[in-house]
């Protein structure tokens, strides 16, 4: 008689202990219950089974031994603790409740194992009778026979006359409901998935859980393919919990603050359970960093000591495992495509292997399900790669088999023709892209090591200059310019990527490196005959060292600029070869700024060498650039002189422009334009400054998005932002802050993004959107490590001001110590800082303290007030002397309105003062409509409170709408 289903798993326990003729107490001794309990459960045996006595029972429980399987025994229990897997768990869990045959699938190492031993522990009580669990890694025959015979082991069940294992093991399960785990069945799949499929078809009851590194490839398997750790929540992810519980192990445990440097290893050792195991084991011995420098070489750090199982003992011996399971076209397979960085598609595969596009996909298709790849569906198409571990272990192979150089070869080829399609952006291209990159550099660095790829390096480098920018890594756009720079055989074009290496660098706010790079690029240019080139270069270089004065760590002394601008001129009067051209034109277009214009006439018409005007047209203007700049500073830069009189400044930036105009190139003329609106605002002629800066942008509104025309874009844009403030265009400043704000290049650095439109919501006072920008700000300036960039300083000195006029002293204390740590020079106290300072007191009724913060004259502030200040210094200045009745506010006002003509909100704030000192109610309130014309939401409001009344009224309600303070009222009509 077999066990009925009525009888428990406790039951089956003692019914088993009884066959073996122990006592009660021997039984509850075994099984760690009592003796009552033991006696309760024969009874109950007796009574179920219907036998008569204890003799009779152990009889039938013999019999029943022999004829089928044992109570399931107890799981393997691993020696370390289960960490994380909680998504995991759940989904193998259900699958299991609602699948009958279940794969788990997996890379080596990947923790299929323990996965399914915490998963079979969770269902166990699912099946009434239990659990069996079957290691197959002894077995190295895939006859399914085999396979039987090694579960009917496992199971108890002893081989019978006339009847095979495969039979016995199915008669003995036939009415069983019960799961059974086939461990490792990736080298006998041939022998486990018959044995399944019967399996499945004669047991109703039964189950399977098999895991393994391919599918089984049996009717109704449900695949389940096991992760890596997780790696999201990064401190907090269970790759970075497994790390620190095994490295506690140890003895030594890592200190909690190193979880987010652990998250960052764990993410390179791609998640996988073993590797970080081993990883962890060598933490006492290596520290994390030691760690870190030996990812290089994985497969020789990841090794442990000793272990039961030889595959777990190192990463190495798992992969050999695997490997030795392939047939020999996917080995090479799998060591030609290790030479891929990250994801790649067939056709890459392809170009690698040397192979047909179908033969390589059904190949790659063969290595997913061995687990040695992984594949995923992106907008581009199907892609494939390798985990790190795994790759290095295909190099190794591929070194092995002496076919570095064909795969190699094959890879660039690849990258060559990728690089050449992404040059035309279309949709999907960042996805693109960055599946790419590192494929890119890969190729790259192993063509320049290639005496014989030279040509090649220099066209891949070439192609990912420009790609690097577009994907806005304009870093290493500009190292890309210079390696191709480097790689060219033609002189001429090394010169043209060193001119766009060194737009990159401005763009990058490094000033030194565009200074040297446009000096190299005229070392090019002379190598290539183009002295006019040459001039260009120089000139340029002499130029961005005072227009970009504050991205210079060390500015040149005045002398080497004055000099390099004669070696300009010099090198403009030599004859050029460039191209032939009409000489007379060349003599005709150069004449005002080669010295020696007969000697040029004599060249010329000797005929021996001929002139392109557009370069020397070009030259002159770079070098009228040149001497606007560096002659005259209109920029202000602390090494140039500054007695130079306002109009000739002016004078001196107009024909520039005017000069550049002609040459018809965009950005040279913005660089002029650049200058002139520079002089503008030194002369006070900031509606004029500004006028130029947006015909600055209009110019470059259509010009390429490359790194000259990117650069003079964001600087004409921070420059029309500026000169708008000083113009009291607050709109248009806005407008135009805010375009600097979204602008693609500067996405990671928000802090620079945003400094100009805070400036301008501040001094609105748009509440809300100060708060959110520098939100970005504060988070992109931690990010970058807080540096000290005093062109930051009138953004943090707004943000702070917004927060006092919020009365949040705190976040005001806060930013207080930003603006400290920007190390922003003691002329800024002058301007931005004084200008916030005034509006902060006299919003809390303190103006004798800001009329003595504001306290220089205006011949004064004429002087040390930066130019787009200057209006709100003295606007404020006079308004704070006229509230505090001050005996020199009437002169102070007529003097103040002289200075803030064409400001329209600072001449509104002289307005109010005025009508204040004459006690006109009604001229005090039009000048609301001036500043809500303005978009001056703020002084509005502040205008109708000092008005008094229901007006009062009116604009507290403003200013709590705005999220600001109460203001207090000292005076008011």
């Amino acid at each position: 008689m077999a066990v009925t289903s009525e009888v428990s798993t406790r039951e089956a326990e003692v019914l088993t202990l009884v066959g073996e003729h122990l006592s009660n107490a021997e039984i509850g001794a075994r099984l760690f219950i009592s003796v009552r309990t033991v006696e309760s459960h024969v009874s109950s045996l007796l009574r179920k089974l219907d036998m008569p006595d204890r003799r009779a029972l152990a009889l039938h429980a013999a019999a029943t031994r022999a004829a089928g399987p044992r109570p399931a025994p107890a799981l393997p229990k691993p020696l370390t603790s289960f960490i994380g897997r909680t998504r995991e768990r759940a989904e193998l869990t259900e699958l299991i409740k609602t699948q009958r045959q279940v794969t788990a699938v997996g890379p080596g190492g990947v923790g299929k194992t323990r996965l399914a031993l915490a998963v079979v522990a969770d269902v166990a009580a699912d099946f009434a009778d239990g659990v069996w669990f079957v290691d197959l890694v002894p077995i190295t025959s895939p006859d399914m026979c085999v396979v039987a015979g090694t579960v009917a082991m496992a199971l108890g069940i002893g081989e019978q006359p006339g009847r095979g294992f495969d039979r016995a093991v199915l008669a003995a399960l036939a009415d069983r409901n019960a799961l059974l785990v086939l461990d490792n069945c990736e080298h006998v799949r041939d022998g486990v998935a018959p044995f399944v499929e019967q399996l499945l078809a004669a047991c109703p009851g039964m189950s399977v859980l098999a895991t393994s590194r391919a599918r089984l490839m049996v009717p109704f398997e449900r695949v389940y393919t096991v992760p890596p750790m997780s790696l999201a929540g990064d401190g907090d992810s269970d790759a970075v919990a497994l790390f620190m519980d095994r490295a506690a192990a140890g003895g030594w445990p890592p200190n909690h603050a190193m979880r987010d440097q652990v998250a960052t290893f764990c993410e390179r050792l791609d998640g996988v359970a073993l590797a970080i195991e081993l990883a962890a084991a060598r933490w006492t011995t290596l520290g994390l960093d030691g760690l870190a420098a030996g990812l290089g070489d994985q497969l020789r750090m990841l090794s442990g000591g000793a272990r039961a199982d030889d595959r777990h003992r190192s990463v190495r011996a798992a992969l050999d495992w695997s490997h030795a399971l392939l047939e020999s076209e996917d080995r090479m397979l799998l060591r030609r495509v290790s030479v891929f960085m990250t994801s790649f598609p067939v056709e890459a595969a392809a170009d690698a292997a040397g192979l047909d596009k179908g033969a390589v996909a059904a190949g790659l298709a063969r290595l997913v399900e061995q687990s040695l790849l992984v594949v995923t569906d992106t907008p581009t198409g199907t892609q494939f790669r390798a985990l790190e571990t795994i790759r290095q272990y295909g190099l190794e192979q591929l070194e092995a088999a002496g076919e570095v150089t064909d795969a190699r070869a094959g890879h660039l080829r690849w990258c060559l023709a990728e690089a050449g399609d992404l040059s035309v952006v279309r949709t999907g291209w960042r996805a693109r892209f960055d599946a790419a990159a590192d494929d890119f550099r890969a190729a790259l660095g192993w063509a320049c090591e290639q005496p014989d790829r030279r040509s090649d390096a220099h066209g891949l480098a070439r192609l990912l200059a420009p790609l690097m920018f577009t994907r806005h890594l304009t870093g290493e756009s500009q190292w890309r310019y210079e390696q191709a720079a480097y790689l060219a055989d033609d002189p001429a074009a090394a010169a043209e990527l060193l001119r766009h290496a060194a737009a990159a660098a401005g763009c990058q706010g490094n000033g030194d490196d565009m200074y040297r790079l446009h000096h190299a690029a005229a070392e090019f240019a002379q190598r290539a005959g183009d002295s006019a080139g040459a001039s260009i270069d120089l000139a340029t270089a002499a130029a961005s060292a005072y227009r970009f004065w504050g991205r210079f760590e060390r500015i040149p002394a005045r002398e080497d600029l004055v000099a390099l601008i004669a070696e300009a001129r010099r090198l403009a009067a030599a004859p050029t070869s460039a191209a032939p051209a009409d000489i007379a034109s060349a003599v005709a277009a150069g004449a005002d700024t080669v010295q020696d214009s007969a000697a040029l006439a004599d060249i010329a018409r000797s005929g021996a060498v001929t002139i392109d005007p557009a370069r020397a047209e070009a030259a002159r203007a770079a070098i009228a650039l040149a001497e606007a700049v560096v002659l005259a500073n209109p920029f202000g830069a602390p090494q140039g002189v500054t007695d130079v009189p306002a109009p000739e400044v002016i004078s001196s930036a107009e024909r520039a422009v005017e000069l550049t105009h002609g040459t018809r190139d965009p950005f040279a003329e913005s660089a002029a334009l650049d200058a002139l609106a520079a002089a503008q605002s030194r002369a006070g002629e900031l509606r004029a400054a500004a006028a130029t800066a947006r015909r600055r942008i209009r110019l470059l509104s259509t010009t390429p998005d490359n790194p000259v025309g990117t650069h003079e874009l964001v600087g004409a844009l921070g420059q029309a932002t500026e000169f708008g403030l000083g113009a009291g265009d607050l709109a248009g400043a806005r407008r135009w802050g805010r375009q600097l704000a979204e602008h693609p290049m500067l996405a990671e650095v928000g802090h620079t993004a945003t400094s100009r439109l805070l400036v301008a919501d501040a001094l609105a006072g748009n509440v809300d959107d100060v708060l959110a920008h520098s939100a970005r700000f504060l988070e992109a300036w931690h990010r970058e490590e807080r540096p000290a960039r005093s062109a930051l300083g009138a953004a943090v000195a707004g943000v702070r001001m917004i927060h006092g006029l919020r009365d949040d002293y705190d976040a005001e204390r806060e930013w207080t110590r930003v603006l400290q740590q920007l190390g922003t020079p003691a002329t800024d106290a002058d301007g931005y800082q004084a200008v916030f300072d005034a509006l902060l007191m006299l919003h809390h009724g303190q103006p004798e303290d800001a009329l003595e913060r504001t306290e220089l004259t205006p011949a004064e502030a004429r002087t040390r007030v930066t130019g787009a200040w200057l209006p709100w210094y003295l606007a404020l200045h006079a308004e704070a002397a006229a509230m505090t009745g001050n005996t020199s506010a009437s002169d102070d006002l007529a003097q103040a309105r002289t200075e803030v003509t064409g400001n329209p909100v600072a001449t509104a704030i002289i307005d109010r003062a005025e009508a204040l000192l004459a006690k006109d109610r009604d001229r005090l309130l039009s000048t609301a409509t001036t500043f809500d014309a303005a978009g001056c939401i703020y002084q509005s409001a502040r205008t109708r409170i000092l008005a008094g009344g229901a007006d009062a009224i009116e604009g507290a309600a403003m200013l709590t709408t705005l999220g600001l303070s109460r203001m207090t009222a000292l005076v008011h009509l």
